[in-house]
């Protein structure tokens, strides 16, 4: 055990994470150079063309020095801090943490909430400032932001460019120096931490584990902590970087687990495995059930395609256990699913697969999060759903999620982002110099204002420059209220909303003022409403297609004319009352797309 180090690489998005990793791969020699490729440990197409890691990939790596062979265990996690409880269990899994800056850019604020949460977890941290070789790197004024805000001398601090691979060789002597090996005892009953988990179509479902004391292998009766439930291991291995059968794996080490299941659900991120013969007493600290925090309806566009999206869900649910979904049916769109998400990113990236990977055309309603309803009899309940809204008279409080947000910026930009942060919502808790060229800015924020549009907001009135990261902290009281969207008098439980009470009538304008522009013309005028309740706050109205019934008289009488007009005008009374508005796919774009910047 003395010659096993387990890390982990802690960084912001597109600060050489992946690159580095590269790096490290090709010099231990894991990877024949012939199989090399950029970004090896990121097998998605979707990772490689947005530069973030979605889906952790861990490999063990065999490290010559002064003639002894060193275990390395790279445990990669994703930067996202929507995916931060995989990201907070893949560190419990290490010893140390890899600290990656970028010359050019300084500290972001990922960097900074993950290298908090390994500080926190006790990791040893080595801090390596990567890009040297650009012209705008600036290494000295980069030394001093980690010192400042780490408080870890400049003398620690490694110099490389990973894409050159200057500095790698060091970065794996210090691996080796600077991070304990791990601590356990082989002899003792079996205690693991599952730090991932994924679904393997030969194999079924694959725990990712970290070995804290005892031994597993094939033909082991194991039991999963929180659920009590029993399997037979078929397989164990190691991450080579590809799945590599062997036969046992002892405390301290890295890798997998196959029992032959079919449901990812059965090994939840941060469960404990554990023999069934011979039980450690209590699990692994720190488990917890991934929480979704975003939900929002997904609908086939065209009605058929219903069985293909609930498979494409299914499938996209074996290899992903946080995300949740159930069937809803709606009104104005018919057979779907409510989907619930950890974040926003989290959302954006199932949406994606869903299309690119199944071949399927989506409508997504508007993204909410999950109330908390006080009940006057004093029962609490939680709706995703706006729709699912109690009645007024039955409702004592609504409470809504708040976020802490963390807003690294230059100086230049702090009036905007302040500005941009008051409206909506938030409430000011502390401002704090880095250094020079770099400020963290702190709110309190409502996690229903930033759901759609703060991240374009918070980048265009930066100019790129600012980096933003939040942490849940709580459900708390808030004067909210839903507005229904009405088409003719008629709601359309697709396009309800949860808003404050102060801006509900800002809300309700924009909204049904895009709508009219989207909502095409009928023989009859179609009334657009959006109300409280049942108190209308605004209205517009989409006029009818008008028809020239008269083009035919030739002369005669005016009441030839008059009977004609009155026979039309009593045509569109009917089909007023039985006509159908048909509500196209950019309608609900249109709700999404709150765009104005005066917000």
């Amino acid at each position: 055990m003395k010659h096993i180090r387990n890390f982990s690489i802690i960084a912001h998005i597109d600060h050489g994470k992946s690159t580095l990793a590269d790096r490290l791969l090709e010099i231990t020699n894991t990877i024949p150079k012939r199989k090399l490729v950029d970004q090896v440990l990121d097998r998605m197409e979707l990772e490689r063309e947005k530069g973030i890691t979605i889906k952790a990939k861990p490999v063990r790596m065999i490290y010559n020095k002064n003639g002894i062979d060193y275990e390395l265990n790279l445990i990669d996690t994703p930067g996202h801090v929507d995916f931060s409880y995989e990201v907070s269990r893949a560190l419990s899994a290490c010893e140390g943490a890899l600290l990656l800056v970028d010359a050019t850019q300084g500290i972001e604020a990922q960097t900074m909430a993950n290298a908090h949460l390994a500080m926190e977890l006790g990791l040893t941290i080595i801090p390596i400032i990567n890009k040297i070789d650009l012209p705008s790197a600036d290494i000295e004024l980069v030394s001093e932001e980690i010192e400042n805000t780490f408080l870890i001398p400049k003398e620690e601090i490694i110099l490389t460019s990973a894409k050159e691979g200057v500095g790698v060789q060091e970065v794996l002597d210090a691996i080796v120096e600077r991070i304990p090996p791990p601590k356990g005892d082989p002899n003792s009953p079996l205690a693991a931490l599952i730090f991932d988990a994924v679904y393997d179509s030969y194999l079924g479902v694959l725990a990712y584990l970290r070995i804290f004391d005892g031994k597993v292998k094939a033909g082991d009766k194991i039991k999963v902590f929180s659920t009590g439930r029993e399997f037979e291991v078929t397989e164990v291995g190691i991450f080579a970087p590809d799945y590599k059968k062997i036969d046992m794996l002892e405390a301290g080490e890295v890798g997998y687990l196959a029992a032959s299941i079919k449901d990812i659900g059965e090994f939840l991120v941060g469960d404990t495995i554990t023999l069934s013969k011979n039980p450690v007493s209590k699990p692994v600290p720190g488990f917890k059930k991934a929480q979704p925090m975003v939900f929002c309806g997904f609908y086939p566009l065209e009605g058929g395609d219903y069985e293909e999206l609930r498979d494409a869900l299914s499938k996209l649910r074996l290899e992903d256990a946080s995300l949740i979904y159930s069937q809803e049916v709606s009104e104005a769109l018919g057979f779907g699913f409510r989907v619930g998400f950890l974040g926003l990113l989290h959302m954006e990236i199932t949406q994606e697969r869903l299309e690119r990977e199944f071949g399927l055309r989506l409508i997504k309603t508007m993204p909410n999060v999950v109330y908390e309803i006080v009940l006057v009899s004093g029962e609490v309940v939680h709706i995703e759903n706006p729709s699912e809204l109690p009645s007024p008279e039955k409702i004592e409080e609504i409470r809504e999620p708040y976020i802490k947000a963390s807003i690294i910026t230059p100086p230049d930009f702090i009036g905007p982002l302040m500005e941009l942060a008051n409206d909506r919502r938030g409430k000011f808790i502390n401002m704090e110099y880095l250094d020079a060229v770099k400020v963290l800015i702190e709110y309190e924020l409502p996690l229903n204002e930033i759901i759609i549009d703060f991240y374009d907001k918070l980048k265009s009135r930066s100019r790129g420059y600012a980096s933003f990261d939040y942490e849940y902290i709580g459900y708390r009281p808030s004067k909210l209220v839903k507005i229904d969207i009405l088409l003719n008098g008629m709601p359309v439980d697709a396009l309800s909303f949860m808003v404050h009470k102060d801006k509900a009538y800002m809300w309700g304008r924009r909204i049904i003022e895009k709508l009219r522009k989207v909502i095409p013309r009928q023989l009859f005028d179609v009334s657009i409403q959006a109300a409280i309740g049942k108190r209308v706050i605004a209205r517009e109205t989409v006029k009818a297609l008008r028809k020239d019934v008269t083009a035919k008289c030739y002369g005669g009488d005016i009441t030839r004319k008059r009977k004609l007009l009155e026979k039309q005008k009593e045509g569109k009374k009917k089909m007023k009352k039985i006509g159908r508005v048909e509500i196209p796919q950019e309608a609900f774009l249109a709700v999404l797309d709150i765009s104005d910047e005066k917000r």
